[in-house]
């Protein structure tokens, strides 16, 4: 039997917020905004400023995109401006206020200078904060790996509860669309808001973003061309903590020590729940079990796990501290409630999504959002006992200054088959008149002339780093077969020749896309187009 705490409320007991007042509808009128960066949330933020009553001067550099002018169709007052391509930065002076798109860094467009000389420069998320009702209750969730899994776990735990919930920031929407909404339509604010927030949304100290509840899931090498130091990286990302006291949580893994160094500058009176010992959550992966001890709010409770769809076993951390962070936000959920949700929650698009089971058995996922190593080990130890030909390549990340590419970590997981198979780039060139079959048919004589028993695991490489990831796993004695394919077609069309009745074709790059596509979901469509053509 579940226990449940105290301080949670039952669900008979309507959770009505009330709605207090938030800033006047046109509280920028006469102002001058400028929004850096008019990809998603530059946009919405261009919108959010309009709906103000500001003057916007919308500025991005790719020449490629469409004025706003004419994606902002209602606009026809004169107040929107756009300039694509190289501008003067003295524009900057005539702003009362910037806006900053989190793909924007902080080096460019002098912004750094600007914001040290007192300028007023904020981020696209604050932007979005300082809208949103009192009433409406902010989770957000950050960290290297998960985010976007335990985000949208929350959220779904939320609406199938009945409570009007946001879902976004970095995944999806921007936060500004919500805070749009919420300027137009005051009487139907959201009950709650879940917002997954990058380090990116963080650069610049946020002044109005004050979640009720702060989760930091993990904490590894990433972004680090941008951040240059884990140092800086984990002080960015434990801003996250800034407005937290009093009754508010912040949930946080036990024992990382770039957290426990970043969250003593804070010094805040909230209170704190751990992923991984009490006061806080500990997950049996054996049971499927997530057990609940934080006496701070009154929480002492059980939640069986065994019920999730969702592929691989690091779902099950991922469903329980999305339960936690629900429970913290104090909205009328307990856990018998959230209980009733398990078996309906889905992970986002391109997390480990199965795509489907094709004539021979194979199944065939896409986890495309794994763009470093940890997320691909993750992705790898919870497939359980299934058998995969993996998929790893694009733009590999560097994770220190010495320029280690972290891919001799997956050794772990694929310590237990044997054989590796080079097929070089020195290869296909001097065989260049060869056709595409007469390649992989080479290619796999060749593991079959390596490998006394069929292998269960194979790692194909492609895009920019195929070669280096290819030599890291062979001087950390790889025991897998290794191909090299020179794009994912090509890596696909070897994994559907060497996949076996049973197995598992993995999408999980453990880089960035951005050698051979624009963004993680692109590469995931691509995909997924190709495992259901099957025509490669």
């Amino acid at each position: 039997m579940l226990a449940t705490s105290g301080r949670s409320l039952i669900l008979e007991r309507e959770f009505r917020p009330k709605i207090e007042a938030s800033i006047p509808k046109h509280d920028l009128q006469g102002q001058s905004v400028a929004i850096v960066g008019l990809r998603k949330s530059g946009v919405a933020a261009a919108k959010l400023a309009l709906a103000r009553g500001a003057s916007v001067l919308a500025l991005d550099q790719n020449e490629t995109l469409k004025p706003l002018e004419q994606t902002l169709l209602n606009v026809k007052d004169g107040r929107l401006k756009t300039i694509l391509g190289c501008f003067d930065h003295e524009l900057f002076d005539e702003a009362d206020l910037i806006v900053v798109s989190p793909g924007v860094a902080l080096e460019n467009y002098c912004l750094a200078s600007l914001l040290q000389s007192g300028k007023r420069v904020i981020s696209e998320l604050d932007f979005a904060a300082e809208v949103l009702p009192r009433c409406t209750k902010v989770l957000a969730v950050t960290g290297t790996n998960g985010k976007s899994t335990v985000a949208t776990f929350a959220g779904q735990m939320l609406n199938h509860s009945n409570i009007r919930t946001f879902v976004g920031g970095n995944l999806g929407i921007p936060l500004s669309e919500a805070a749009f909404e919420c300027l137009l339509s005051p009487q139907e604010p959201y009950q709650a808001a879940v917002v997954e927030v990058s380090s990116y949304q963080l650069e610049i100290p946020n002044k109005f973003f004050s979640p009720s509840v702060s989760v930091i899931l993990n904490l590894t090498p990433d972004h680090l061309e941008r951040h240059k130091s884990m140092t800086n990286y984990s002080t960015i990302k434990c801003r996250v903590l800034s407005h937290l006291s009093g009754r508010k949580i912040a949930i946080l893994p036990m024992g990382n020590p770039y957290i426990t160094d970043a969250i003593a500058s804070h010094g805040n009176e909230c209170m704190f729940a751990w992923i991984g010992t009490y006061p806080g959550i500990k997950v049996d992966m054996e049971q499927k079990v997530a057990n609940f001890n934080v006496p701070g709010i009154g929480l002492l409770s059980q939640l069986p796990l065994d019920a999730m769809k969702a592929v691989g076993t690091h779902n099950y951390s991922n469903a329980a501290i999305a339960a936690l962070s629900v429970i913290g936000l104090d909205v009328g959920i307990d856990i018998a409630a959230i209980s009733s949700t398990i078996d309906r929650l889905k992970a986002p698009p391109h997390r480990m999504q199965i795509v489907h089971e094709d004539g021979y058995g194979v199944t065939w996922v896409d986890d495309s959002k794994a763009t470093n190593v940890e997320a691909t080990y993750a992705g790898l130890t919870g497939l359980g006992e299934k058998k995969a030909v993996v998929l790893l390549g694009g733009r590999s990340k560097m994770l220190d200054a010495q320029g280690s590419n972290g891919f001799e970590h997956l050794i772990e997981p694929l310590k237990y088959h044997r054989g590796v198979v080079t097929v070089s780039d020195s290869f296909l060139q001097q065989h260049s008149h060869l056709t595409e079959a007469v390649k992989i048919i080479f290619s796999i004589n060749m593991i079959c002339a390596w490998t006394h028993t069929s292998s269960s695991l194979f790692a194909i490489k492609f895009g920019s780093s195929g070669a280096l990831i290819q030599d890291t796993l062979s001087s950390y004695g790889v025991a897998i077969p290794c191909l090299r394919a020179k794009d994912l077609k090509g890596a696909v069309s070897l994994a559907k020749n060497m996949a076996k009745p049973g197995d598992v074709i993995l999408l999980s790059p453990a880089c960035a896309s951005f050698d051979e596509f624009i963004n993680f979901e692109h590469r995931g469509k691509f995909f997924q187009k190709l495992a259901v053509s099957m025509k490669v």
